[in-house]
């Protein structure tokens, strides 16, 4: 599986690392690891990369940078997919949106998680006791705001970049 991401600054992958510290018992990603997913894109292999990254870059033609900002700890209780609780870092980003739902209209939503449903945030770990995730989302954090120009195209099986794109596009 294939997906468009953004790639989280220093600063905010080092929250979600020292954060994910106070989380023993859940399972979380090593350093340099954190993103911002965009917009899920499928693909079962290489052989189908290169026709979804020819369609994802013409979908982005006049996308612009734009702003993204962590603005706390939150909880889903209860993912659609994958182990629950999941603890994150929310993002708002108007920009952020209005790119995922012009994908939407180019690569089929995943339900539940995508569309309508879609939640920006950078994971900090899954899974572990419910009530260690809600001391962790109780705390304050200082907002950390940053300038989006540049997306990541990811594998999510070897859990790794491929390649990038530069905004404004």
């Amino acid at each position: 599986m294939y997906s468009l991401n953004v790639p989280v600054p220093s600063a905010v992958a080092a929250l979600a690392g020292e954060l994910a510290t106070d989380l023993p018992t859940a399972h979380t990603r090593d350093r340099g690891r954190h993103t911002l997913g965009v917009k899920r894109l499928g693909g079962d292999g290489p052989s189908d990369y290169a026709r979804l990254e020819a369609r994802t870059r013409e979908a982005l033609t006049g996308t612009p940078t734009f702003e993204a900002r962590v603005t706390g700890i939150e909880i889903f209780e209860a993912a659609p997919v994958g182990t629950s609780p999941v603890v994150y870092l929310a993002v708002e980003s108007p920009g952020l949106r209005d790119l995922h739902l012009d994908l939407c209209a180019v690569f089929e939503p995943v339900d539940d998680i995508e569309g309508e449903g879609y939640t920006p945030h950078v994971t900090i770990a899954r899974g572990g006791h419910a009530e260690t995730a809600e001391r962790v989302a109780a705390r304050e954090i200082d907002p950390l705001e940053w300038t989006v120009d540049e997306l990541v195209f990811w594998d999510s099986e070897r859990i790794e970049p491929v390649s990038t794109v530069s905004l404004p596009v």
